[in-house]
């Protein structure tokens, strides 16, 4: 089960660092001061992204989970 955790482990290091790549790549759009639609543009491109982050990390918390149980 070890390999389990330590798997889950590294898909949720790999989504934590989606998620803040997106915090970062929106951050820099905002202090560009960019016009409205150019924001919600860079928006759109990161939403799907952040997403998927965000979904990496919780399916490597449950393999984190899964492997503590049944370990």
């Amino acid at each position: 089960m070890d390999i389990l955790i330590w798997g889950g482990t590294l898909v949720s290091a790999l989504g934590l660092a989606g998620l803040v790549w997106c915090i970062i790549r929106v951050q820099r759009a905002r202090r560009a001061k960019l016009a409205d639609e150019d924001l919600r543009a860079v928006m759109r491109r990161v939403v799907p992204l952040n997403m998927g982050a965000l979904f990496l990390s919780v399916i490597g918390l449950m393999m984190v989970i899964l492997g503590i149980f049944l370990g």
